[in-house]
């Protein structure tokens, strides 16, 4: 997993009104805290925040005039009708050791003809190491007949990924198609709710 390098600038005015002016500007307000210290209050440049979180669990190495430390994404929060950035919580973390996160779980293939695919969960929590977080993990289910199910104990973690979610948790299964009824039938079911529709009104 490679490194996104952001500039970080220490933040020394608080409030809502110096959170407003450092967004008018096109930064971000941050937050780092972790490993026991007090929390760094930081200011980031908005377009590489925004570029930056479309990766998940992106490691982000802040270099600044008084920060250099590494740190993963833990709150994002964003405008609801613009969708910007305007704040973010920072984990600081150290080479080589172990995080849990969430990885996205993605599907590749078709199940059988017969069957509709029920995927439960987009995510598993799983332990990696900070600098060595997967992306993803992916799950073949091309040809799975109706009825199969994958737990999250069978799936195929990348090397380095140790499972923390429950074992036995559904990931995705194949259900049946629902039967649909003949047109012809139910063109007569219709027919025969107005029949009975127009004899109630009739009552």
């Amino acid at each position: 997993m490679s490194e996104v390098r952001i500039a970080a600038e220490t933040r020394t005015t608080f409030g809502k009104g110096a959170a407003r002016k450092i967004r008018r500007d096109d930064k971000v307000p941050a937050v780092l805290y972790g490993h026991g210290i007090d929390p760094k209050h930081l200011t980031l440049p908005g377009h590489e925040v925004l570029l930056a979180l479309r990766t998940p669990n992106v490691l982000i190495h802040l270099k600044g005039t008084d920060v250099d430390e590494l740190a993963l994404p833990k709150g994002v929060q964003r405008d609801p009708i613009k969708g910007f950035v305007e704040h973010v919580d920072l984990l600081l973390v150290k080479r080589g050791e172990k995080v849990t996160v969430e990885i996205p779980v993605t599907t590749v293939g078709d199940v059988n003809s017969e069957g509709l695919l029920d995927q439960q969960l987009v995510s598993v929590a799983v332990e990696a190491e900070a600098t060595h977080i997967p992306t993803g993990v992916e799950v073949d289910v091309e040809g799975l007949e109706v009825g199969t199910a994958i737990t999250a104990a069978q799936l195929q973690l990348p090397k380095g990924a140790t499972l923390v979610a429950d074992p036995e948790a559904v990931v995705l299964q194949v259900i049946s198609k629902p039967v649909e009824a003949p047109a012809e039938e139910a063109a007569e079911g219709e027919v025969a709710e107005a029949a009975e529709s127009a004899e109630a009104s009739a009552e």
